[in-house]
């Protein structure tokens, strides 16, 4: 069983960044194509970014593309999210979960495909 644990949220001003940090102790992570997802209060879990089991090329949503970037360190079982130039509409609870091992990115952006979640990550962008 694959278990997630995001970090680094936080309370930031608009313009500012954070990083946040998705990672587990399995040994098997670095077959997991991993994403992320966020949720406001009272709206759906969307999808950010996600990014292949290897490290390919990255996924990105169109509300974050250009500020955010994901990338990943197979070695010490760990996906970050750099999120810069915040915006007070980022403000959310930050998932990351992991599709089966090998399983693709391309296409797959629902959260229902994602099989494994951590526990989130709270990250509030003031004005």
């Amino acid at each position: 069983q694959l278990q997630l644990v995001e970090s680094g949220g936080g309370l930031v001003q608009a313009g500012d960044s954070l990083r946040l940090s998705c990672a587990a102790s399995e040994g098997t992570f670095s077959t997991h194509p991993i994403g992320w997802f966020r949720q406001a209060p009272g709206e759906e879990r969307e999808f950010v970014s996600a990014i292949s089991w290897s490290g390919g090329t990255p996924y990105y949503s169109d509300f974050v593309k250009g500020r955010f970037t994901i990338s990943r360190d197979n070695a010490n079982n760990t996906v970050f999210l750099q999120m810069n130039s915040l915006k007070v509409e980022d403000t959310a609870v930050y998932y990351c979960a992991a599709r089966p091992p090998y399983h693709a990115v391309y296409g797959n952006y629902d959260a229902s495909s994602y099989t494994y979640w951590g526990q989130g990550t709270q990250v509030t962008v003031s004005s």
